[in-house]
């Protein structure tokens, strides 16, 4: 189950996988190597990062700016990290 997410420090590493133009926005769960996220924005001039990185900065309790893209800009695999989240999903068990 923990192969999707790291810690490094108190920044938490995640391994995703993104599904643009979905219905509604949710964190779907484990999915293969990844966390499977659903958001409704369509991937279109990074209108889906940009609503990834809002909605888990949201998840995570944190502001924006502490929510980075690290790798897929361009994929719907994609890397990010989340540095010290407020909170935690209940796919993600605390550290």
């Amino acid at each position: 189950m923990s192969d999707f997410y790291r810690w490094e420090g108190g920044a938490l590493t995640l391994d995703v996988r993104v599904q643009p133009r979905a219905s509604r926005d949710e964190i779907v769960g484990p999915h293969g190597g990844s966390l499977k996220i659903r958001i409704t924005a369509p991937p279109v001039d990074g209108q889906a990062n940009a609503h990834l990185i809002e909605y888990l900065a949201k998840a995570f309790g944190v502001p924006r700016a502490r929510v980075t893209l690290l790798s897929g800009e361009s994929s719907r695999d994609k890397r990010l990290r989340i540095d010290t989240p407020g909170r935690l999903p209940a796919c993600i068990p605390t550290a």
